[in-house]
């Protein structure tokens, strides 16, 4: 399998999650009883799967390699997919913050949640057909054949060694409890 293949399974399982994160948000926007702690779960699939195991991948192996073979970090898309992940990164905190402050009896806080959840939700989905239609074919363009195979083993070692062993399926399980609890909703 190749570096992008398992970059996309991995859109897959975020997708589950903007999915239940989606409905969490309008369900709690239109006044139905939410509980906050889903909101600050879903923060901590985010930074923990999304942003600690996927994007590790992305900007610390995919975007150098990408870049190394002679596509400009800035003015082009891996410059547009940093600034997208950065973005994700505000959201994320920003409804973390607003849920806890939702949880500890602050009703504000639960506009702040919804608000950042559907803006991070709108952002990953189209920063997802971004890197899947533009970047990931470009990666596949430029990047030599015969550096495929590092890409890939440095994604391994990221997902064994660096985030260490369980991780990965910690954040599977996570999902999947997100998705039944919004298929409540």
């Amino acid at each position: 399998m190749i570096a992008t293949d398992i970059l996309m399974e991995e859109h897959r399982v975020i997708e589950r999650v903007l999915n239940a994160l989606e409905k969490a948000a309008l369900a709690a926007r239109n006044g139905e009883k939410v509980n906050p702690k889903f909101f600050i779960e879903a923060a901590e699939f985010i930074k923990g799967f999304a942003d600690g195991c996927h994007h590790k991948k992305e900007e610390g192996v995919l975007f150098k390699e990408i870049v190394k073979a002679g596509v400009p970090e800035q003015g082009g898309p891996v410059g547009v997919m940093l600034n997208e992940h950065a973005q994700g990164r505000l959201y994320t905190n920003s409804m973390r913050q607003a849920a806890e402050q939702w949880q500890a009896g602050d009703e504000a806080g639960r506009k702040g949640a919804v608000q950042n959840a559907l803006g991070y939700v709108n952002l990953l989905r189209v920063h997802i057909h971004k890197e899947e239609n533009i970047l990931f074919p470009l990666a596949g363009r430029v990047i030599p054949v015969d550096r495929q195979e590092p890409l890939t083993d440095a994604f391994e070692h990221i997902e064994h060694e660096e985030t260490g062993e369980g991780v990965h399926e910690k954040y599977l399980g996570m999902a999947e409890r997100l998705e039944k609890e919004a298929a409540g909703f």
